[in-house]
């Protein structure tokens, strides 16, 4: 009984953490939410649009990947593994950066309307609500293309086999077994990019704003900076939860497993068709690459000429982000890893791993900056929230992750480990480290990558002195310093991308197998 005690108690001990760094500012804002009466009508107005944009974002993200992942999956060339992996940059590409890169392309002077200007035709803007989809698009398709991809993957060769013997061509394929894997896939694909679209506020930050064009998460900035109405914006906030709440419980049970069965892990045999879907698979991939890649090639191209320029004031808030982040990936691993072991065993570990997906980073800081006020200065917390709420937001990522893994190395080496009474540190050392170094270096180089691009609690509680890259980066595109704001952007990305490449290169090296 007291050898059990000793397991779950680190365990215990982190899901109380997480518990309170999430629920204790939770309950900051419904106490002094007050309920609903502080909302106005415009935040309803907010809520629509968010509801509304998120869902036409996630749809579009869908809808966009489905052609562009068949086409991975059918085409084999030389590249095919680096364009996939370069594909999926804007994934960690901080979201200001990439926001700077869209501008350089889609902007008033960018380059796509020179274009137009040259042909004599209209020019576009960016700014507004398609400016806001247009983002969540670029910053989804990635996310979306991964997701349908491992759908098309997952199907065995033998239906391959079986198909082609009976016969089917390209569209009996897709009728008869592309299609059954899409209604499974694409419900929980549509979902998570829906609810990542609900707590976005860099885009709505830099792309929206407006009475048309604001988010929820905007208008609880908004309501903090300009107005200064706690209620409201703890009303806001309150108003965030219920949602993710909605969008989580809904994705809990629309998501339905595959039902293909299980094959022996053959080769995969795969349909290439004639000429008119060779050209179709080409025009996907293209397309798509051109669209991801083509903004990051943008913000190096104006950025990088201009790195010597920037002040010293950039390069103190470059090495704040370089600390938050080296901070945060290590709290983030060290509440992941006690909880991701006893996750297998104990539901509540899992549990309290995924309770940061209830609330954004701005609801978190409310909370915190309601629950600070009455004793100190939010102000002198602003490096000190920014490390927890990031740590808290990155922690069910990393514990995804680690949770299949932690599974396969219980069922392997549990039997063993325990004829060799191998236990505590020692077992953490020789056999749970080494086993889980892969999923460890790629959750460390995603908790290291998230914090370098955070724009939402430092917005909150700087005072302007304290100041992140990504908050110095917002403040030089607000005074119109856009080629020292490209080199701060392809600084951040540099490090960015420098940080995930090496957290994972380390656990990849440290894997023994």
């Amino acid at each position: 009984m007291a050898r059990r005690l000793r397991e779950i108690s680190l365990p215990a001990l982190a899901a109380a953490l997480v518990a309170g760094l999430v629920l204790v500012p939770l309950g900051a804002v419904v106490i002094r939410a007050g309920g609903f009466s502080a909302l106005r009508g415009a935040d309803l107005a907010a809520l629509r649009f968010t509801l509304w944009q998120a869902a036409l974002s996630a749809a579009l993200s869908c809808l966009l990947a489905m052609p562009v992942a068949r086409a991975l999956n059918r085409r084999r060339f030389a590249g095919r593994s680096v364009l996939i992996s370069l594909m999926g940059a804007p994934f960690i590409l901080p979201t200001i950066v990439a926001v700077i890169g869209l501008i350089a392309i889609f902007g008033r002077r960018g380059a796509l309307n020179a274009g137009l200007e040259a042909l004599g035709l209209p020019t576009l803007t960016i700014y507004g609500a398609h400016g806001v989809i247009l983002a969540h698009v670029f910053f989804n398709l990635p996310l979306a293309t991964r997701m349908i991809l491992h759908g098309w993957q997952a199907i065995p060769a033998e239906r391959m086999r079986l198909a082609a013997s009976l016969g089917f061509g390209p569209a009996q394929v897709q009728r008869h077994l592309e299609w059954p894997m899409l209604r499974s896939v694409l419900p929980g694909t549509f979902l998570a990019i829906f609810l990542v679209c609900l707590t976005s506020f860099a885009v709505a930050l830099t792309l929206g704003g407006g009475p048309r064009a604001t988010t929820v998460e905007l208008a609880i900035y908004q309501a903090f900076r300009f107005d200064f109405d706690l209620g409201r914006a703890a009303s806001l906030a309150l108003v965030q939860v219920f949602v993710c709440l909605a969008a989580l419980a809904v994705a809990s049970r629309l998501t339905a497993p595959p039902a293909f069965g299980a094959g022996l892990d053959r080769a995969p045999m795969r349909f290439g068709g004639g000429r008119a879907l060779l050209v179709q698979d080409l025009l996907a991939i293209a397309g798509a690459a051109a669209f991801l890649l083509t903004p990051i090639g943008a913000i190096v191209a104006r950025g990088l000429p201009a790195l010597p320029d920037l002040s010293p004031a950039i390069w103190r808030a470059c090495a704040t982000s370089l600390g938050l982040a080296a901070a945060s990936t290590l709290l983030t691993l060290a509440l992941a890893l006690p909880l991701s072991l006893a996750a297998p065993r104990h539901r509540w570990a899992e549990g309290a791993a995924m309770l940061p997906m209830v609330a954004s980073s701005l609801v978190l800081g409310t909370g915190l900056f309601l629950i600070a006020r009455p004793f100190v200065n939010p102000a002198t917390l602003a490096l000190p929230v920014t490390l927890l709420a990031n740590a808290a937001l990155s922690l069910p990522f990393v514990v995804r992750l680690l949770i299949p893994e932690v599974r396969v190395l219980q069922a392997d080496y549990d039997r063993l480990a325990a004829s060799l009474n191998l236990r505590g540190l020692a077992r953490l050392r020789l056999l749970t480290l080494p086993r889980l170094a892969r999923p460890l270096g790629f959750g460390a180089g995603l908790s290291a990558a998230f914090p370098m691009g955070d724009l939402g609690v430092i917005t909150l509680f700087s005072d302007g002195e304290t100041r992140t890259l990504p908050l110095a980066l917002f403040q030089l595109m607000g005074a119109y310093r856009m080629d020292q704001a490209a080199a701060a952007a392809c600084l951040l990305m540099t490090l960015t991308f420098a940080l995930f490449w090496a957290c994972d290169r380390i656990g990849h090296h440290a894997d023994p197998r």
